[in-house]
């Protein structure tokens, strides 16, 4: 089985509040690598909207964005250049949007796969138990949650969880 990256995007706001745009993004491999990068808003993003209550739970400000920010090109390359054209899942739907937003914003096709945990889940064979169990012992890892590479790091012991939970299912096969 080709290795299994994982991803995370945090956001100017949940769509729910307005214009959202991505303003973190954090990959994370089985091999225990754990990257993020800050994103410089794009000037198409000008106007868009930013929450004082996504700036509470995520603790990036503007102003950090704007010194550490890299522009969308730079972040898309890098990310591309971890993946290798390995796909990445993300636990949200959301994510995929803010790729195509990021791939827009550095004038690229689509080129990152980004595909959601429940396709893995599927794949794998992995029953509500055993998704409960998994969860549970991704919970029980010390993660700073909603910055992108932690995320991305809590995202990849789920998927550790889900093959441990597989394998018996492949052994027996």
């Amino acid at each position: 089985m080709s290795p299994i990256y994982t991803l995370d995007f945090e956001a100017s706001c949940l769509p729910q509040h307005g214009r959202s745009f991505p303003i973190e993004v954090g990959v994370a491999g089985p091999d225990g690598f754990a990257k993020a990068w800050l994103i410089k808003p794009d000037p198409a993003w000008d106007g868009w909207t930013w929450t004082p209550e996504a700036e509470a739970l995520h603790g990036v400000t503007r102003e950090q964005l704007a010194r550490d920010g890299l522009p969308a090109e730079v972040v898309l390359d890098e990310l591309r250049a971890v993946l290798r054209g390995q796909p990445a899942y993300a636990d949200s739907y959301l994510d995929a949007r803010w790729m195509r937003l990021l791939e827009a914003a550095a004038g690229a096709l689509p080129l990152v796969d980004v595909r959601h945990i429940d396709a893995l889940v599927d794949r794998l064979g992995i029953d509500d138990a055993g998704v409960a169990r998994a969860l549970q012992a991704a919970n029980a890892g010390a993660f700073r949650r909603h910055r992108a590479a932690d995320d991305a790091r809590w995202l990849q012991a789920l998927v550790m969880g889900f093959q441990a939970e597989a394998a018996p299912v492949l052994v027996a096969a």
